[in-house]
């Protein structure tokens, strides 16, 4: 990603706030990218209405979709002066879809979506919508949390440095690219973080004189000399490397926890619709365990399963 040109900003009517819709906002301000604000909207008692006429159905769709027009015009207006808005609203009963297919349609840079706040937990919850977004959508997928993005503040860029294959490094220089492309647009700071598995539990068992001390020093050593070669390479400073031992879903929110970060870039790849993989990871567990904005990402040549 070296600029942004076209932003889609999925909105929630079930929401006062619309996250998605103010990040893309401050966004579009630094990158001059044009915005349109996206609704799919669908009420299932349209399918109860077989004994209406075919003209009687379409004039309830049109209502439907005229009344969130109404409201999306409400939102953006006071932005027109200075931003390029437009909307657009369709009849879709898979929201997720509607999103894709629109992309793939319009050639779209970046998709928006605010997330839900559970009030209980205090954490942030993803719905399908999103996972769906993170796994199948072929631009990159940003979704939003409550704070907003502070000056001089942090991007945490989830690589796996000692991944050999190409597919994965690719992605590993995709993510710190994008990671600075931002950072560069909103003032902050890039940090790199990887993470090792240690020694198995069952091989220091099964093998009494295996040294496992010796092990996990060489294990750590080697993803500490592969972070630092990749961050070097993209002028990332030592300090901002952190490398530490553990599953990625544990390491990567305490770090960003630790260093208030403001967003996470990843790499997800879809696998046959079922699941995303973050390095060879499972993508849910690391963003599930995530309380600040978050920007998926697909390795190049990715082709979203909704590509005809």
């Amino acid at each position: 990603m070296n600029a942004i040109k076209k932003i889609l900003a999925v909105l929630d009517p079930s929401k006062e706030q619309q996250k998605g819709l103010l990040r893309s906002f401050e966004l579009a301000r630094k990158s001059g990218a044009s915005i349109t604000a996206f609704l799919s909207v669908y009420d299932f008692s349209y399918e109860m209405t077989t004994m209406l006429s075919l003209e009687e159905r379409d004039l309830m769709r049109s209502a439907v979709i005229k009344s969130r027009e109404d409201w999306i015009k409400s939102l953006i207006g006071p932005y027109l002066n200075d931003l390029n808005i437009d909307l657009k609203v369709v009849w879709h009963n898979r929201p997720f879809e509607a999103v894709i297919q629109t992309v793939l349609s319009d050639g779209y840079d970046m998709v928006i979506k605010g997330t839900h706040q559970h009030d209980t937990l205090k954490s942030v919850l993803f719905t399908p919508t999103d996972w769906h977004l993170i796994r199948k959508c072929p631009c990159p997928v940003l979704l939003v949390k409550e704070h907003d993005w502070q000056k001089q503040g942090s991007i945490l860029a989830a690589v796996h440095s000692s991944c050999e294959d190409k597919e994965h490094q690719g992605l590993n220089h995709k993510i710190i690219k994008d990671a600075q492309f931002i950072a560069q647009l909103v003032q902050a700071d890039v940090h790199l973080v990887n993470s090792y598995a240690g020694t198995p539990i069952n091989i220091a068992i099964e093998i009494p004189e295996f040294n496992v001390a010796e092990f996990n020093t060489s294990v750590k050593n080697h993803h500490l000399k592969c972070t630092a070669e990749l961050a070097e390479q993209f002028s990332v400073a030592p300090t901002h490397c952190h490398v530490k031992e553990g599953l990625p879903e544990d390491v990567i929110p305490v770090v960003a926890n630790e260093l208030d970060v403001e967003l996470v870039v990843i790499g997800t790849v879809g696998r046959t619709g079922l699941s995303a993989a973050l390095m060879g990871n499972t993508a849910e567990h690391v963003i599930d365990g995530l309380n600040c904005d978050v920007l998926a990402l697909k390795p190049e040549g990715y082709k979203s399963p909704l590509d005809k």
